[in-house]
């Protein structure tokens, strides 16, 4: 399961991405008080002092301001409400995690999929995954200084479950029976068929609240009521929209824990709101954020010649991730009738000229993306389809294209020209076998009207990307109007599937899981804040959703998620851009951050604050 899904105010999720080859085995029976692992036995012994990628000498105080583009105007990220928009990093946010409210077990991010004690200080699982048992870790407190008890979770189970936004209430309605035992012990009784990864989900993606301080009338309202948590930091300081500032909680019940040891080391940190990255980037120019993540290759390349960069005090680093790339790409609403025809998706797809654009625009320095695990032994690319594959598809014949089955697929290559006369004429060929025509330099849908369409972007980089779509796309006589919004505005259209065609990124890792239901399922299609960004309604892919959340054995696993794979790329919903090789990070010199870096990359909250630096 990654961890987030798209990162935009908790509707997007950056996440954390795994390429790092594990062991895949039933898990016969669990006892973690150390841990629990989706497959084979946790990397880390019960008596485990630390994550391996913390600091245990990394100095405690300081401060550290972000960045981030867009607004908020609310403190709830549990609620999907309205026009209200959530501050970042109070809960699951994929760059600055769980600083205000936690979960029964934290997650490793040195391990596809492997959870630690937390909030709990044990979880007993039976061998089917049916019934698991937790006992609550007795020092866990709220920042109010109350007691974590039995009846906070069952008050939140019910409070989520009701109230609660995609995929909070879509897990907890999984759960057939949640009872109380005393004060620090429950039992969770799962429905079956058993999906094997949701006993991990409720364990480290559900929170628990504080029944005495919810106002069950006014939650779903998503205002600027601060609830009080268990995590490392208290709200210090709000400023709707412009920042939000969390204060370091001296009595924080948790410090001790293993699974936090080395983090949590700032005493301050600020997060600060931008209407756009250029202004964002002038902050950090100026000392005004202490950290940058690039996601701009251009910039990466020659905006860092500012005065504090070249007197060193500014520092550029690469980390890098050993995980399948995540898939950037224009992802078709097929809600609308101009895209249900795959033919018309693949035609589109086939007409984008990823060659000349990544020269033009970006030097050549990303690497283009085919499915949607690339580069990991989970990507169908490539690779001839096992029995088991060829089994899990046979009741769908007609699901996958044969180039694709074969795995001989491959992105559609242009010639770079921005003129490839054979790719506008097979794409062109595509859309006549649709039903289109051509009547005075324009395309005309089988319904007799001009095709024509909106791409909707929120940033001026990914406008860019858009406009070069656009060019393509003339030369087949499709008018496309590239349209930028602001954040709030683009979260209201996103959350009600309001748009043709997005820009969007979806985070991988070879542990996926429930996620895919939220992305994919005939079920998620019409429920709005739902991740079905494309709007697929298949039951083939239902069927090889339901096949990997099942799979006990390693071939099963992982012909479940290739066949998965080649069903979404024979379908066309999303046309695959492109991805960085590593990750790009500028910091001043006076952040720090531990030698060994995650198989996931970078993680700010084992960071620290050197004063001798400044």
């Amino acid at each position: 399961m990654p961890i987030i899904l798209f990162y935009k105010n908790y509707l997007q999720i950056i996440g954390a991405l795994f390429v790092f080859v594990f062991a895949f085995a039933t898990l016969n029976s669990v006892s973690c008080a150390d841990g629990l692992a989706m497959h084979g036995t946790p990397a880390l012994g019960k008596d485990f002092a630390h994550l391996p990628y913390t600091n245990l000498s990394a100095p405690q105080g300081g401060s550290v301001t972000y960045g981030v583009v867009g607004t908020f105007d609310g403190l709830n990220p549990f609620v999907l409400t309205g026009l209200r928009t959530t501050a970042r990093g109070l809960f699951a946010d994929p760059l600055f995690g769980n600083l205000v409210f936690e979960s029964f077990m934290a997650r490793s991010y040195d391990e596809p999929f492997t959870l630690y004690s937390l909030l709990a200080k044990h979880i007993d699982l039976t061998p089917d995954r049916t019934r698991m048992t937790v006992e609550l870790d007795p020092n866990a407190k709220f920042s109010d200084g109350v007691a974590l008890t039995a009846d906070d979770v069952v008050f939140t189970y019910q409070l989520l479950k009701d109230q609660g936004r995609v995929p909070f209430s879509l897990y907890l309605k999984q759960i057939v029976r949640l009872e109380k035992i005393n004060q620090t012990t429950l039992v969770y009784q799962f429905k079956q068929p058993v999906d094997r990864e949701l006993p991990l989900i409720i364990a480290s993606v559900i929170p628990v609240l504080p029944r005495h301080a919810v106002d069950i009338a006014t939650f779903s309202q998503n205002g600027l009521t601060i609830i009080p948590g268990t995590g490392p930091y208290l709200i210090k300081k709000v400023d709707p929209g412009e920042r939000i500032i969390f204060a370091h909680n001296p009595d924080y019940w948790g410090k001790k824990l293993p699974v936090n040891k080395g983090q949590n080391n700032f005493d301050e940190i600020r997060i600060e709101y931008f209407r756009n990255d250029n202004a964002r980037f002038e902050a950090f120019k100026k000392g005004i954020l202490n950290v940058f993540v690039e996601e701009d290759p251009n910039r990466w390349r020659t905006g860092y010649n500012f005065p504090a960069a070249k007197a060193g005090k500014v520092i550029k680093e690469t980390f890098e991730t050993h995980a399948p790339a995540p898939m950037n790409a224009f992802v078709f609403n097929t809600r609308k009738p101009i895209f249900a025809d795959q033919r018309v998706r693949q035609a589109l797809s086939e007409a984008f000229d990823f060659e000349w654009m990544n020269r033009n625009l970006f030097n050549n320095v990303y690497e283009r993306t085919s499915g949607f695990w690339s580069n990991s032994l989970l990507s169908s690319v490539g690779r001839a389809p096992s029995a088991k594959e060829l089994a899990l598809l046979a009741p769908f014949p007609n699901s996958v294209r044969p180039d694709v089955l074969a795995g001989t697929w491959r992105p559609f290559r242009a010639n770079g020209t921005g003129l490839d006369r054979k790719a506008a004429e097979h794409a062109w060929a595509l859309l006549q076998n649709a039903g289109f025509s051509w009547k005075n330099q324009k395309a005309f849908g089988p319904d007799g009207k001009p095709f024509t369409f909106e791409i909707m972007t929120q940033s001026t980089g990914d406008e860019k990307v858009a406009l070069a779509f656009q060019r393509s796309l003339k030369r087949l006589g499709i008018d496309v109007t590239v349209r930028t919004v602001d954040d709030t505005q683009y979260q209201n259209r996103l959350g009600t599937f309001d748009y043709d065609v997005i820009i969007a990124k979806l985070s991988a890792s070879l542990s996926p899981g429930n996620e895919q239901i939220g992305r994919w399922s005939s079920g998620s299609r019409d429920i709005d804040g739902s991740f079905n960004y494309a709007g697929t309604k298949d039951p083939a892919i239902d069927a090889m959703i339901a096949a990997m959340l099942n799979a006990k054995e390693e071939d099963d696993f992982i012909a479940a998620v290739r066949a998965l794979d080649r069903i979404l790329i024979s379908g066309n919903y999303f046309l695959p851009l492109y991805h960085l090789p590593n990750q790009w990070v500028a910091r001043w010199s006076f952040i720090e951050h531990p030698a060994k870096t995650p198989i996931t990359g970078f993680r700010l909250s084992t960071w620290w604050h050197v004063k001798s630096a400044e």
